[in-house]
């Protein structure tokens, strides 16, 4: 009888000789990164063994609801760093996964040893029948096709034909190569980790948001807005060109500690109070301000958006007034100091004694979790997809990332706008966990380095794979500084560059187009009679301080056709002997293309004056390389804002930019063809 020592071990595979490393893109925590429909995913990974044997890499990638992997062979582009590249394109929304595969090959091991040796002479018989023994385990691997081609090859390398080592196929016939790789199964590879891509519609990277409130929008200085005077004027924001349109909250507005004008402690008799104190008598968070109309007003709004090439975005926020019925109904969803009393919001030396905030993680913290799902899920029944989140980074991190989950469970195409200009981590976390934009810092970047330095990290890795900045020039809560008692060039740049940098950006208007630069005088970047806590009534025509409305439509138009804008990935900053100019460029997924007659997909070169109150000159150095650009010939450059058209030569060219004109350049660029020689 056989002892434990005399026993044979049961066979089983050699541990893996191959190495995968360095995976890129990929976020910490193994959340996904973030992509819409048509976005390229781009993976670059080292990949590499011992000794000399040659590799075969693939980048696999499985879109959602799918069994089966989809296999692109990827690139062994820097060879002495064993790095490989390769891209796929999803083509719909979900969760996408990816990962990288790899194997030893075999037959290009032996390809390579064996021309070795034909180029120095050596007998090669032998090898040829190690070639043969190759192709042949592989047929029995592949389908009919591949396993005639295979035996075929098989049968060559037998009778000592050579051609099989340097085959390279053709379009109608894949290489012996080719077929050899195909051979390789999945079970017998390396593989990464498994990791995913949250795919989403172009809206969630691309658009443009215009923010109004309703009640200010009524048709004379003396009558309150309603949603329906909304509607009947929603051509003045349609013709703009932007694509969304964006409500504070419209729901009841608390009586208990209502504020005034001016954020002041105590409202007056007429003082509608401020909207985001949320809940009355009539309801709470999913209730209509009864001044501002019914649920049929409502729905006319959303179905009048929608012809009119717009989306309604409500405002979320997630607080209540004294008067919310759920604090007489869920006292346990609010913190109560020891006196009893609940303590009110607080962003010292502010006081907001007309908001609760919700506790989340009381005693109760599940239905209350439950409750303000249902509330985003109310409003997405009635149509509503995009929702501006208000103050999130004051709620639990995994508080957003399950309600974000459960509501794109039913409604796949919801988007989410972070309200949160916070510190850094806070904000990509929020992105990380699932909204789909944020506000950024753009308000506070104004010099040609602080927009040049936010601008390379907005567009590089990791930030670019998770975090989608909204750039937004103005907010009712924020005037900031060099916009206060500016004159409306100041504006202008600041919307010429919000709107040319960066993929999504917004403004709070008819206040921004109408250029509304006064200041609280409180020391604060705030507005003076902000239409917080008061209305106002616009006169749209701008008067004699003007509007930027047809720079905000033409910039949009030009944002619309130009897919170079489209995407902050591509963004390259140029040189340009003069810090009140920047310049930028940016291609399209696609790469450069300055075909003459693609028009739309074509590289734009962004100019912008920075100096409000100057004309500005300057030479700007193009990396002419990256923008697709024969540097021997002439090129074209077409000025979309302004319609001029100027024919460069070389990298370095001369531009003047005057305020009063236009804010900028937005150049695109076209080379004639080569003629044949």
């Amino acid at each position: 009888m056989a002892t434990s020592s005399s026993r044979t071990p049961a066979r089983r595979a050699a541990p893996s000789r191959v190495v995968i490393e360095d995976l890129r893109p990929a976020l910490a925590g193994g959340f996904p990164l973030k992509r819409v429909v048509g976005e390229p995913v781009d993976v670059d990974v080292a990949v590499y063994a011992d000794g000399h044997d040659h590799l075969a890499v693939v980048l696999a990638h499985r879109p959602p609801g799918a069994t089966t992997w989809q296999h692109v062979p990827m690139d062994g582009y820097a060879p002495g760093l064993d790095r490989w590249r390769a891209s796929f394109v999803p083509r719909q929304p979900g969760i996408h996964a990816y990962r990288v595969l790899a194997w030893i090959d075999a037959w290009a091991t032996w390809g390579a040893g064996t021309q070795r040796k034909v180029d120095a002479g050596v007998d090669i018989a032998s090898e040829l029948l190690e070639g043969a023994a190759l192709l042949e385990a592989a047929s029995a691997r592949l389908p009919a096709d591949g396993r005639r081609a295979l035996r075929e090859a098989t049968e060559r390398l037998r009778a000592g034909e050579l051609p099989v080592l340097t085959d390279r196929g053709s379009d109608e016939r894949p290489s012996i190569a080719t077929w050899y790789r195909r051979s390789l199964t999945a079970a017998a590879a390396t593989a990464s980790a498994t990791l995913e891509v949250d795919v989403e519609r172009e809206r969630a990277l691309f658009s443009s948001w215009y923010e109004l409130f309703p009640r200010s929008w009524g048709p004379d200085p003396d009558t309150p807005g309603t949603l329906r005077d909304v509607e009947r004027q929603l051509d003045y924001v349609a013709e703009m060109g932007f694509d969304i349109l964006y409500l504070p909250p419209i729901h009841p507005i608390g009586l208990a500690y209502r504020k005034g004008p001016n954020n002041s402690a105590v409202a007056g008799a007429g003082d509608p109070g401020s909207p985001w104190a949320i809940g009355g008598p009539e309801g709470g968070h999913t209730a209509i301000h009864p001044d501002l109309g019914t649920f049929a007003d409502f729905d006319a709004l959303v179905a009048a958006c929608e012809a009119n090439g717009l989306e309604l975005a409500l405002d979320i926020a997630l607080q209540c007034s004294p008067d919310h019925p759920w604090v007489t109904e869920h006292p346990e969803w609010f913190k109560h100091r020891p006196d009893g009393t609940i303590q009110y919001a607080e962003n010292p030396p502010k006081k907001y004694q007309d908001i609760y905030p919700l506790h989340f993680d009381g005693d109760d913290w599940a239905a209350l979790w439950d409750a303000c799902r249902d509330v985003v899920l109310f409003w997405a029944a009635r149509g509503v997809r995009v929702f501006r989140i208000d103050n999130p980074h004051t709620k639990p991190f995994p508080f957003w990332q399950w309600l974000i989950a459960q509501v794109r469970a039913e409604h796949p195409d919801a988007i989410f706008l972070a309200e949160a200009f916070t510190r850094p981590a806070v904000m990509h976390r929020l992105a990380t966990v699932g909204f789909t934009q944020s506000y950024s810092y753009f308000p506070w970047r104004v010099s040609k380095q602080e927009l040049a330095e936010y601008a390379t990290e907005l567009s590089t890795a990791p930030s670019v794979d998770r975090f989608r900045p909204s750039c937004w020039p103005n907010t009712p809560d924020i005037l900031p500084w060099h916009l206060m008692d500016a004159p409306l060039t100041e504006f202008a740049v600041r919307g010429f560059v919000a709107a040319m940098l960066s993929p999504a950006y917004g403004v709070y208007g008819p206040a921004f187009e109408l250029g509304d630069d006064h200041p609280a005088g409180n020391g604060k970047e705030e507005y003076l009679d902000s239409e917080k806590y008061q209305r106002r009534w616009w006169d749209r025509s701008g008067g004699d301080r003007g509007t930027l409305r047809d720079l905000l439509t033409d910039l949009n138009r030009i944002r619309t056709e130009q897919h170079a804008l489209h995407t902050l990935r591509t963004l390259r900053l140029h040189q340009v002997d003069n810090d009140q100019l920047l310049c930028f460029s940016k291609t399209a997924h696609g790469g450069p293309s300055v075909d003459p007659d693609d028009p739309y997909r074509a590289t734009v070169v962004v100019v912008a004056n920075l100096d409000a109150t100057h004309e500005q000159r300057g030479t700007v150095v193009l990396d002419l390389e990256a923008l697709g650009v024969d540097a021997s010939r002439p090129y074209r450059v077409h000025d979309l804002l302004s319609d001029q058209a100027f024919t460069w030569e070389g990298p370095a060219n001369y531009v003047e930019l005057h305020p009063e004109r236009h804010p900028g350049h937005v150049l695109r660029v076209s080379q004639a063809r080569r003629e044949p020689a």
